[in-house]
């Protein structure tokens, strides 16, 4: 998870890189047209989160929300990989790279202990308040840049509080087997 988080957040490199994207007024996604590094990036995470999805499936409880959440990391990957061998499809894309989140924190809200819950249920309105954001952006053609790269921002915090959580608690045990 860590490896998928920090390519994730590759795109904070167009600081560095001259892109000729604007970062108040293009959506962060306007960086995969420009150098490669920024596809490769986002290939990789999604790589990573792609195969973050099996350990952590076998790390969860064995009930049916603690698997969605292993499952929708991976989708999310799936969604990254797409992204970026189809950077020309990628606004709508990342409107279903949000589905798939929030379809993973609702899981996560229903099976994480009650401490770790109360930040899956901030994080679900952080990301429900910066999609609306977004969607408010764009209509009035304003900020878009800013608010795409702040949606980038609370998604990764989002997988490094999860990936925190598979790190810090420990797996569950299971029962032995008689024999």
């Amino acid at each position: 998870m860590g490896l998928a988080v920090l390519a994730y957040s590759g795109w904070l490199l167009e600081f560095f890189v001259p892109t000729g994207v604007s970062p108040v007024h293009d959506p962060v996604e306007a960086l995969l047209g420009g150098p490669p590094v920024f596809r490769v990036l986002l290939a990789v995470s999604g790589v990573a989160f792609l195969l973050a999805g099996p350990p952590l499936h076998r790390l969860g409880p064995v009930q049916w929300a603690a698997r969605f959440s292993s499952i929708s990391v991976s989708a999310f990957g799936v969604v990254a990989l797409l992204q970026a061998a189809y950077p020309e499809q990628s606004g709508a894309l990342s409107s279903l790279a949000t589905v798939v989140l929030v379809v993973g924190v609702l899981s996560l809200i229903l099976w994480w202990p009650p401490g770790w819950r109360a930040l899956a249920v901030a994080g679900l309105v952080v990301v429900l308040v910066t999609w609306a954001a977004l969607v408010l952006a764009r209509q009035l053609d304003t900020a878009e840049g800013v608010v795409s790269r702040v949606e980038q921002v609370v998604r990764a915090v989002l997988y490094g509080v999860g990936g925190a959580y598979a790190f810090i608690k420990p797996a569950p045990r299971h029962a032995p087997r008689g024999g």
